[in-house]
C-alpha cells in the first residue's frame, strides 16, 4: 500500500470521494464531479465496485476520502463501519493499473494513512462537514459566519470564527446535541418524520387532518411541489418508485393523508407542502438559535452551502435575519456544490485550502 502524500500538485490526477449512507459523491478538484445514488445499507459488500467504477473513469494516481456511511446499520459499530469503508477504498485503489495511494480525512483537518484512520475511528467517522466547513471559510463575506449547509439528508450549521472551523462538537452525538447537525433535509426525510398532520380542504391549519405513520412521501415531493427542486420524470427514487413529478407528488402526499388522488386537488397539494415546509424550516430556525446560543456571538453573514438553499432561506426568514449571504453554488456552481465535501476534500489536498 502507498503511503499518502498529504499535499498534492494541480498536474497530479487526484479523485476525493465522500462515501455516504446513501450516496456517493466525487470530485478532483478541477470542476470534475460525480454524484451517484448508492443504498450502502442494503449491499455494503458492492461498495468497493461502486467506488472502482468511478476512479476507472478518472485513474487518479492518488485518492483520498471522507465518509459518513459508517453509521449504516449495516455495520455494527462505527469502528467497523470505518474499516469496511476504508477497506472498499482500498480496493478500488487497487483495482486500477497502477494502484493509487489512499488517504483518509480526519475530523481535525489531516489527512492519514488507512491504517492509521482505521486505528482513529471515532476521527474518520463523519468528518466530511468539517471539509465542507473549510470550503466555506475561504469564501465567508465576514470573520463571524455561520454556514448552512442543507442536503438531501442534513443539514448541517457550522461556525466559522476568522474563516476558520469553530464547531461546539465533532463527534454526531455532540453535534446533534447542539444544533450544529439536524437530520432533516430536502429529498429523503419522511414527511412523517416532520408533521403530525397537514391541512386538507382548507388551505390552513384550521383544517389539520391526522397523517399516516408511513413512507408515503418524502421531503423531495414537497420541495418538488414549492419549487425549490426541479422536476425529473427519470428519477424513481421516489417513497413509491413512480417518477419525481409534480403529478406523481400530489399523489404520494394524497398518500399521506389515506386520500385517493381524485379527492387530492393540486391546490390541497400545495397547501400540504407549504404546511410540510414550515415546520422543517421552524426545526432548522431553532437549531440555528441553539448553535447561536452555544457560540456566544451573532453571526454577521450567512455562507449558503448544498442544494437545499430554499430550506435555508425560509429557516433564517423565521428568525427575522437579513444578513450578505453566500451561495457556494453560485461561486462554485452546482456540481461542485452538490458534492462539496468531495471537492473541498480535494482543494484541500491539492493544498489550495490551508
Amino acid at each position: 500500500m502507498a503511503v499518502w502524500e498529504a499535499v498534492v500538485s494541480d498536474s497530479d490526477q487526484l479523485l476525493a470521494f465522500d462515501v455516504g449512507g446513501a450516496n456517493i459523491k466525487a470530485a478532483d478538484g478541477l470542476g470534475w464531479t460525480s454524484s451517484e445514488p448508492f443504498e450502502l445499507w442494503r449491499q455494503p459488500e458492492r461498495l468497493g465496485a461502486a467506488l472502482a467504477r468511478t476512479a476507472a473513469m478518472r485513474r487518479p494516481r492518488r485518492i483520498v476520502a471522507t465518509m459518513t456511511g459508517e453509521i449504516a446499520d449495516c455495520f455494527h459499530s462505527r469502528a467497523e463501519g470505518v474499516a469496511g469503508i476504508v477497506a472498499a477504498i482500498e480496493a478500488a485503489a487497487e483495482s486500477l493499473d497502477p494502484p493509487a495511494s489512499v488517504g483518509i480525512y480526519l475530523v481535525d483537518g489531516s489527512i492519514v494513512s488507512s491504517a492509521e484512520a482505521i486505528s482513529r475511528p471515532l476521527d474518520a467517522a463523519a468528518s466530511n462537514w468539517h471539509a465542507m466547513a473549510r470550503l466555506a471559510g475561504r469564501h465567508a463575506a465576514s470573520d463571524r459566519a455561520l454556514v448552512i449547509d442543507v442536503g438531501s439528508t442534513t443539514t448541517d450549521i457550522l461556525p466559522l470564527f476568522d474563516r476558520q472551523v469553530a464547531a461546539v462538537a465533532c463527534d454526531d452525538i455532540g453535534r446533534m446535541a447542539s444544533g450544529e447537525l439536524v437530520y432533516t433535509g430536502v429529498e429523503r426525510t419522511p414527511v412523517a418524520a416532520t408533521v403530525r398532520s397537514l391541512p386538507f380542504r382548507g388551505g390552513s391549519g384550521r383544517s389539520l387532518r391526522p397523517i399516516a405513520s408511513e413512507r408515503y412521501a418524502d421531503s423531495r415531493d414537497v420541495w418538488l411541489l414549492l419549487g425549490g427542486l426541479p422536476e425529473n420524470p427519470a428519477s424513481r427514487e421516489t417513497a413509491d418508485g413512480q417518477p419525481f413529478t409534480r403529478e406523481a407528488s400530489r399523489i404520494r402526499l394524497a398518500r399521506m393523508l389515506l386520500a385517493d388522488p381524485c379527492d387530492f386537488s393540486s391546490a390541497d397539494a400545495d397547501s400540504a407542502a407549504r404546511w410540510c415546509a414550515g415546520l422543517q424550516a421552524r426545526q432548522v430556525a431553532r437549531s440555528i438559535a441553539s448553535v447561536v446560543r452555544a457560540i456566544g456571538w451573532r453571526p454577521t453573514s450567512i455562507v449558503e452551502s448544498g442544494h437545499g438553499a430554499c430550506l435555508a432561506r425560509m429557516a433564517l426568514e423565521r428568525l427575522g435575519w437579513n444578513l450578505p449571504t453566500v451561495s457556494l453554488p453560485d461561486l462554485i456552481g452546482p456540481g461542485p456544490s452538490r458534492a462539496a465535501p468531495a471537492h473541498a476534500l480535494a482543494l484541500i489536498a491539492r493544498g489550495e485550502i490551508p
